[in-house]
């Protein structure tokens, strides 16, 4: 039960501000972009969980032009009152006490989608200047906090008819590398909360760029499905919309198939956070999908003598948006996007088992098309089977002709291991020469891989480099025989060139490893290799340039003339030369794929990696202006 009166004595208090100051990165992963929109999240949480209470229908967000953001929201306004222990304001007490919030009393918040109850008073603790406006009891409060110390306590303003809380922060420019707020991750952001929370207006203003935006979706979830799936055609029209609640866990699941996809799209959340590593209430809706579908196909002579459908082939081409709300959220894994709450997975398991078989025998056209397609699929992966079991007899640990001309190392340390991806036999032959061979592996890829986005799993791996790859990372794939412990390289690095014909490498390598191997990315074992664009050499001295934009600032550092080499692929470098920037690692530059927002991630991949044009020419429309020395 919670209760309409939010006072201070709900707050309690777990303490501490300073080591936040010290080590921003611990509270919100980083100083740079990340952690910059990772502040106006936590403000936002507040005002989201107020709607999740039922208190609040309207949050509103504001970037003005001295770069300060706004978030505006109707709720019941943070409590106001002195606190029993602290002797201070509600509103002190959260904005300067870590683990302070009405999220560890339940009769305040029954669900919260906050972690830890730090998110405001660390957002405080990092802005240069942060003002507090609480319109509460019909009467507006307002407190400022510089540096995340109070300027002066709580003050009553006036009347007001209002309830609600309004922050204001200026990020503190000290700490944070970047203070450029990038109005599409905001606007991305906003609309998948929108989406999670029916009913729930959200408006967003950017006055630097004049970004305007208000999302609301009365049928939340349901419409989030229709937005995923709007690039490809349905396999049956309607979103199948499921709804359950048991043990004080309510489950929310919309899903549709679509005709021409051959991966699955379930994105799960709980309490609003993106769980994009999974967790048991994703388990539940995978048992339940496989159990249900096959029960009815049997039930309804659907299948062969003997045939059972696998979980992966009943999820090939299924977009599914799971949300559960649950009182105490257990998060693990390696970025805390784990659900790991055990009681979630039978609940999800009971309401996707009772509904989703009333739908298929209401729906019989739609269930015979959603068995076919799974059919279908099973064809496909008997057939990659075979392919699989031809990679296995010409292993490399089991025979002397090396798959895709790889050189091994000697090293059958996974942690110390690295695999060079290399885009071509003459930059092969080179990172071959100047590469460490005890650690460091190097696999030359010919030509451009099959795009996986338009192919089912028996074209991938009829593909001859995609098989080459995945022998010499020994994972496997497909959910039968993927296992990561198999892993072989810890450091798995594509190594591209710095020109178009590279980042087409480098995007169809990336699409292929979101789609069939995430938990290479998940784990932090992908990289991408970094090839320098310039050799500046001149007074004795050589420098490499990774950057267009960095080549005038080297230039002014030689006090003569320099020769300037420009390096149109990797290929034209000797292996001193690509040992240098490229592979060694105490002078290369690496970037570690990371996975952020996994609808992001997919919309992009479909967008430029699927069949649809008009979508990529509307995405390319909208970045050109970015571009810059595209190749021609």
């Amino acid at each position: 039960m919670v209760d309409n009166e939010y006072a201070s004595d709900k707050i309690k208090v777990l303490e501490g501000l300073d080591a936040v100051k010290k080590r921003p990165g611990m509270y919100i992963g980083s100083t740079d972009s990340r952690g910059l929109h990772h502040l106006v999240y936590e403000v936002i949480d507040n005002s989201i969980d107020e709607a999740m209470a039922g208190f609040c229908d309207r949050i509103e967000i504001t970037i003005d032009e001295e770069n300060a953001v706004t978030v505006l929201d109707n709720g019941r306004g943070v409590p106001v009152d002195e606190h029993p222990k602290f002797g201070i304001s509600g509103v002190e007490v959260v904005m300067t006490r870590l683990h302070a919030g009405g999220k560890f009393d339940s009769t305040s918040y029954k669900i919260s989608g906050g972690l830890h109850g730090v998110g405001v008073s660390v957002v405080n603790a990092l802005s240069r200047q942060l003002e507090v406006t609480v319109y509460k009891n019909g009467t507006e409060y307002y407190q400022k906090f510089l540096e995340g110390v109070p300027a002066a306590p709580l003050a009553e303003i006036g009347p007001t008819e209002r309830t609600g809380t309004r922050v204001r922060f200026k990020p503190n420019p000290e700490i944070f590398e970047t203070l450029e707020f990038d109005s599409d991750t905001l606007v991305k952001k906003f609309r998948e909360l929108a989406y999670l929370n029916s009913g729930l207006q959200i408006s967003f203003q950017n006055e630097l760029d004049e970004t305007t935006a208000d999302f609301c979706y009365e049928e939340g979830i349901t419409e989030f499905v229709h937005y995923l799936n709007r690039k490809f055609e349905p396999l049956h029209e309607d979103v199948v919309s499921l709804f359950g609640e048991a043990d004080n866990i309510c489950v929310e699941l919309a899903m549709q198939y679509a005709r021409d996809s051959y991966t699955d799209r379930i994105f799960a959340f709980a309490n609003n956070i993106n769980t994009h590593e999974g967790g048991t209430h994703l388990t539940g809706l995978k048992t339940a999908l496989t159990r249900v579908i096959n029960r009815y196909a049997e039930k309804n002579n659907l299948l062969d003598k003997n045939e059972t459908l696998k979980g992966e082939d009943i999820r090939e081409g299924l977009t599914a948006v799971l949300s559960v709300m649950i009182p105490e959220p257990q998060f693990e894994g390696q970025t805390k996007t784990k659900l790991g709450n055990s009681e979630a997975r039978g609940v999800v398991e009971s309401v996707v088992n009772e509904s989703l078989t009333i739908y298929l025998n209401e729906h019989p056209s739609e269930a015979r098309r959603i068995v076919e397609k799974a059919q279908s699929a099973a064809q496909a992966r008997r057939a990659a089977r075979k392919a699989k079991q031809l990679t296995r007899r010409k292993t490399i640990l089991q025979s002397n002709s090396l798959p895709g001309k790889l050189a091994d190392c000697s090293s059958r340390d996974p942690e110390k291991s690295e695999l060079f991806i290399v885009e071509g036999d003459s930059a092969g032959g080179s990172a071959k020469q100047g590469r460490n061979r005890e650690f460091q592996a190097i696999l030359p890829l010919k030509g451009k891989i099959l795009n996986v986005e338009k192919a089912r799993i028996d074209r991938v791996l009829d593909n001859n480099e995609i098989r080459a790859m995945l022998t010499a990372l020994g994972t496997g794939i497909g959910e039968e025989e993927f296992d990561i412990s198999k892993l072989r390289y810890h450091k798995v690095i594509i190594m591209t060139d710095a020109d178009v014909d590279g980042a087409h490498i480098r995007t169809l390598l990336l699409t292929l490893y979101f789609r069939y191997l995430r938990d290479l990315i998940e784990e932090g074992y992908l990289y991408i290799a970094q090839p320098p664009l310039y050799r500046v050499a001149g007074n004795g001295r050589v420098k490499y340039v990774y950057k267009e934009r960095e080549l005038a600032a080297v230039l002014e550092d030689f006090k003569s003339k320099p020769t300037i080499q420009r390096y149109k692929g990797l290929g034209e470098m000797n292996p001193d030369q690509l040992l240098n920037t490229t592979i060694d690692p105490q002078k290369r530059v690496l970037l570690q794929v990371q996975l952020e927002d996994a609808v992001e991630a997919d919309e992009l991949f479909t967008t430029l990696m699927g069949d649809e044009v008009q979508p990529r020419r509307e995405f390319i429309e909208k970045y050109a202006n970015k571009v810059r020395n595209l190749d021609v």
